[in-house]
């Protein structure tokens, strides 16, 4: 068995400049560290009990049906903030069949990214009895 002790998303941009500023500026991540010098620095960002490392460059396109999940404390208020900032919005909130609210984006590289707002109600919050 393969005992982790750590572990991270690592994202390989096309343009690393670009994707920092748009995990750093426009969705206002905060860094854990960095790393090494030069464009390909490397950037590591808390999301929530995991992290994203943005480092290196990549050479090919984004890789099909990698996405990001990101929960958030209140999705119709990410939703009007990240427009304001001319974030385009690939699908607008709404509650899906399995009770959490979702909106996608998508950053500069077309990864996918789906910000999810846990209802008060759902099992993932609430356990009746417990």
């Amino acid at each position: 068995m393969v005992h982790v002790l750590s572990s991270r998303t690592l994202l390989r941009p096309a343009d690393p400049e670009r994707s920092r500023s748009f995990y750093g500026e426009t969705l206002g991540l905060a860094v854990h560290r960095e790393f090494g010098t030069g464009p390909e620095r490397g950037t590591v960002y808390f999301l929530g009990n995991g992290f994203l490392e943005v480092s290196g460059r990549a050479t090919d396109p984004v890789t099909p049906g990698l996405c990001l999940w990101l929960q958030v404390a209140d999705v119709a208020a990410a939703h009007q903030e990240l427009a304001e900032r001319g974030v385009e919005i690939l699908r607008e909130p709404r509650q899906e069949p399995w009770g959490l609210i979702e909106m996608w984006i998508a950053d500069p590289d077309g990864t996918r990214i789906v910000l999810v707002e846990i209802p008060a109600e759902h099992p993932l919050r609430y356990r009746p009895g417990i």
